[in-house]
């Protein structure tokens, strides 16, 4: 590539874009949408109680199994191919779990969909972070994460929209959403272009900047080329300098994003106030996309900052909270309040992490990488689905606190031994 194509801005906005934005973010909302069924599903059919933990922990079992297993088929066979694959498990489990009248088949059918949506999730975030344009990568990648929020909120409308109807009503109301935002992914996903970084990453140079010139134009394509180096150049594509600090970060905070979150609006209410699962799911989520607004300024934001104070912000707020049980177990109104606050700080945090542990590694390893980190962090939860089971209330946010610190020690370690991997900077920098 010649001088004066490297003195290009790269600030173009295409309707290809748009159509990928909606892909990613229809993906997200799904892949909420689905892992929160397992609360709902615990009123579908009547269960023993010994079996309500094995509900809760069936959807991070197969999101991690679909994670892991998606994750270096992505980087084998490109990450576009996966979608096909997702999509059509989502087709299958959507109809089947409509007509589950079992407990077992309850657990099938949304295991399959479990299954789709890690992979799917997994997929969109090395995807979204290689072809999304540079001067708008951290706002996309961040309102995008935004609508995970967003299909939990929908979920808890769902709930209580059909709360005094039949439960068949409800199983048909859940799967006709995911039915819909099916359509929606399939008509957006026909305008969706392989990952250029990946194909260049495969030796595929040609097929890369054909590719780029077909969804693009050839202004397109010069201006999605022009970072440091020209897309034929995959020096950058094999860099694993720092990994330790880069595993330890995104491990630890992943971990406490997920599990930060799950403990409050999707086990506090089955363990411990059971009246209140879907009420508790509902604040959760309203909380969460709020803050996650900060999305539009997301090119001025630090990620360290974000991701410092998200983690330590919830750590003070879960201490806040544990000392205060005597209160607000008799003031619902602080209660509330508690939750909204600590909410918000979770998932600015999570906000940080997920763009992160999908952002430091090379191109022809990050659907891999970004899978091990998201398979430990969730398979991490499951375990503490069981030990806090039988927690009373104040074992129970000790543990939280617990969580916080071990998220917090990452936080920290990244804002002072890492990298800046926001406001603006190009992906091929930031691994």
């Amino acid at each position: 590539m010649d001088s004066q194509h490297k003195s290009l801005p790269h600030r173009n906005w295409s309707r290809i874009d748009t159509w990928a934005f909606i892909s990613f973010a229809m993906g997200m909302f799904i892949e909420s949408y689905i892992f929160g069924m397992s609360s709902i599903a615990t009123t579908w059919v009547k269960i023993p109680d010994s079996y309500k933990a094995l509900l809760l922990s069936w959807s991070p079992l197969w999101l991690i199994i679909g994670i892991g297993i998606a994750g270096p088929v992505s980087d084998r066979i490109g990450r576009k191919q996966v979608f096909y694959i997702t999509m059509s498990l989502y087709a299958i489990g959507a109809i089947g779990i409509t007509f589950s009248y079992t407990f077992y088949l309850i657990l099938i059918f949304l295991g399959i969909l479990l299954f789709a949506s890690g992979g799917e999730m997994n997929t969109i975030m090395a995807l979204s972070q290689e072809i999304m344009p540079r001067q708008h990568r951290s706002s996309t990648m961040l309102l995008e994460l935004n609508f995970i929020p967003l299909g939990g909120l929908v979920l808890a409308a769902v709930a209580f929209s059909s709360l005094y109807s039949s439960i068949y009503f409800q199983r048909l109301m859940v799967a006709l959403t995911i039915i819909i935002v099916l359509v929606v992914l399939v008509a957006s996903r026909r305008y969706l272009p392989e990952s250029f970084l990946w194909l260049a990453s495969k030796g595929k140079n040609e097929q890369a900047i054909a590719d780029a010139k077909k969804y693009y134009g050839e202004a397109g394509y010069l201006e999605r080329t022009d970072n440091t180096k020209d897309l034929s150049d995959s020096r950058d594509l094999n860099k694993t300098s720092h990994f330790w600090l880069k595993f330890f970060a995104t491990l630890t905070t992943a971990f406490a994003g997920t599990t930060g979150f799950g403990l409050i609006a999707y086990e506090l209410g089955p363990i411990i106030f059971p009246d209140l699962t879907d009420l508790i799911l509902l604040v959760s989520s309203v909380a969460a996309f709020a803050i996650g607004l900060i999305g539009f300024f997301g090119e001025k934001i630090s990620r360290k900052s974000m991701l410092l104070w998200g983690n330590l912000g919830a750590l003070a707020f879960t201490i806040i909270t544990y000392e205060l049980i005597g209160t607000w177990s008799k003031y619902i109104i602080l209660f509330w309040a508690l939750v909204v606050i600590l909410n918000a700080f979770v998932q600015l945090g999570y906000l940080a992490e997920d763009t992160l542990k999908s952002e430091v590694w090379a191109t022809k390893s990050r659907g891999s990488l970004t899978a091990l980190v998201r398979f430990l962090g969730i398979g991490l939860y499951i375990p503490t689905i069981y030990i806090t089971y039988t927690y009373n209330i104040y074992q129970y946010m000790l543990f939280n606190i617990l969580v916080w610190v071990i998220g917090s020690a990452g936080a920290v370690a990244w804002y002072i031994l890492g990298k800046e991997t926001g406001k603006g900077i190009p992906i091929e920098l930031a691994d």
